[in-house]
């Protein structure tokens, strides 16, 4: 493809949907209300999303897939030269695929809520913020200038907040607030960071930073650098402990937001330790690696217990709370991968990334549909005779979420399988220099918590899917349950994507790992193996 219309895709990419929020605030054309002008901006959510999805797509097929360490599609302007401080963006083979999951899933969001208003105020305002949402991780995935990283690391927060805040549920207000002051607080401590390596370094661009390999910076100043950065991208990805904002505002927010938090903004995190803490300051990466392995693994062995104890009878479990208790164990995962400093480790967890944001987005999507047709998501209340049971009452419905549930717990030939196991592998065989009894130790309690998630995601299976009763005709004056709608149309048509996808990265696993792993052997120089 065309330099120029590369260029102009991955613009496109980050500009049409800061434009499409803009419009959202604007009258609609009386033409174009429809059946009035609710249903005419939630379309034209549909419609902004949708041509941002096209673009992702022609970006991917028109990427040099021969040369996918190459940054491409590079756009390099000036914008204030005192700091040098540019309009830089860029694609390689770890954003591309981040990039075309950001579009996809917005896409899909925009779909259900197009079918499944959201309730709370104007859906003027809903469709302004997701799509602002959508700009600012795309250009997160596609700005190679620190600053530039950071302002978009920041345009996210907002939106989320209020897409919390004013369409969740519960106790909404205090999990917005919470979410709002952890990712707050992390981002200014990794602002200092970011620039200290900008400032020592006497550029703010990312490219050559990572050429660099942190040869302008002493070891002092990687490593108090390198730490300030890790804490502020440790809150967003979550990494135990700085993980407690997350179940709270996963079980206060819309349906959506938590598919966009779950699938895409948790991303940010791990992926700015692979593009920045890696390339950028290697040697305090090797200091610090060790540590964050050990918080991996603890997150993973924490995220499963605290699963179980959800998941269990009598303790008035709270499903989406399950979910996102169950995505810090999953991320423990991605940050184990990063922590072994190998390509091998590091691909696992750029795979995982992507699995968790397929998988996880369509769990909470069918955890949606799951409070919309039965007003709760208690498990107690899922599981007992007034509650789901899905394979007698909506066998699609309760086939999907089998599908989702495991997928999770990393059944070969689904995409959840992959990652984790690549981390393990990274794990068994560390970069040069790390201790590998350690590293062997932290593999086989990462192992263990692949059996404790297939513990408690089957357990919730048995429990939604069965129900704690048997289904049968009424006993006595046992009360007949209500209709449950099984799998609409829009409903299909919004998760059927995350299904394929999720079949074909577990079965296909080359398509994902031949475009990340040239660009990972690059960003560690070479790796040791």
């Amino acid at each position: 493809m065309n330099h120029t219309v590369q260029q102009l895709l991955l613009a496109a990419l980050v500009v049409l949907p800061l434009l499409g929020s803009a419009a959202a605030l604007l009258p609609a054309p009386p033409g174009l209300r429809g059946r009035g002008p609710d249903q005419a901006v939630l379309r034209h959510g549909v419609t902004v999303t949708a041509v941002v999805l096209a673009a992702a797509i022609a970006l991917a097929a028109g990427f040099d897939h021969d040369h996918p360490a190459r940054m491409q599609a590079q756009t390099d302007i000036g914008w204030i030269p005192a700091l040098d401080i540019r309009i830089h963006l860029g694609v390689d083979g770890v954003s591309l695929p981040l990039l075309v999951l950001t579009a996809l899933l917005t896409f899909l969001s925009a779909l259900y809520a197009y079918f499944n208003r959201p309730a709370g105020p104007s859906p003027r305002a809903f469709v302004a913020l997701l799509l602002l949402l959508e700009s600012g991780t795309l250009a997160s995935f596609a700005v190679l200038d620190l600053m530039l990283f950071f302002l978009a690391f920041e345009m996210v927060l907002i939106p989320m907040y209020f897409l919390i805040n004013r369409w969740g549920s519960g106790e909404r207000e205090r999990a917005a607030w919470r979410f709002i002051l952890y990712t707050l607080l992390g981002s200014v401590v990794m602002l200092l960071g970011l620039l200290l390596v900008g400032l020592k370094s006497g550029t703010f661009d990312m490219v050559a930073l990572a050429t660099d390999k942190g040869s302008g910076l002493s070891h002092t100043t990687q490593l108090t650098a390198a730490l300030a950065i890790i804490v502020g991208l440790a809150v967003k990805a979550p990494i135990w402990p700085l993980h407690s904002w997350l179940p709270d505002a996963h079980t206060a927010a819309p349906t959506v937001g938590s598919v966009l938090l779950a699938g895409v903004l948790l991303k940010m995190g791990t992926y700015g330790l692979v593009r920045i803490v890696l390339p950028m300051t290697p040697g305090a990466a090797h200091t610090y690696a060790p540590y964050l392995a050990a918080f991996a693994v603890v997150g993973i062995i924490y995220g499963s217990l605290a699963c179980l104890a959800l998941a269990r009878t009598g303790a008035k479990g709270d499903l989406k709370r399950l979910i996102a208790y169950s995505s810090v164990g999953h991320m423990g995962f991605v940050l184990l991968g990063i922590a072994t400093l190998t390509p091998t480790g590091v691909n696992g967890a750029l795979f995982a990334n992507i699995a968790h944001g397929l998988i996880t987005g369509l769990l909470f999507f069918l955890v949606g549909a799951l409070k919309d047709r039965s007003g709760t998501t208690d498990l107690d209340q899922l599981a007992g005779t007034s509650g789901a049971a899905l394979y007698g009452r909506a066998p699609r419905l309760g086939g999907l979420l089998a599908f989702g549930a495991v997928a999770s717990l990393g059944l070969p030939g689904l995409a959840g399988f992959w990652g984790e196991m690549l981390a393990m592998f990274g794990a068994f065989d560390p970069a040069d220099g790390l201790s590998r009894p350690a590293y062997l130790t932290y593999m086989a309690l990462a192992g263990f918590g692949t059996l404790l998630t297939a513990a408690y995601m089957l357990i919730v299976v048995r429990r939604v899917c069965m129900g704690d009763h048997p289904i049968g005709p009424r006993v006595g004056t046992e009360p007949e349950r209500p209709a449950l709608a099984d799998v609409h149309g829009h409903e299909f048509a919004a998760w059927s994507p995350l299904v394929v996808l999720t079949v074909l990265a577990g079965l296909w696993p080359a398509a994902l790992l031949g475009l990340t792993d040239p660009a990972v052997q690059q960003l560690l120089a070479g790796g040791n193996r």
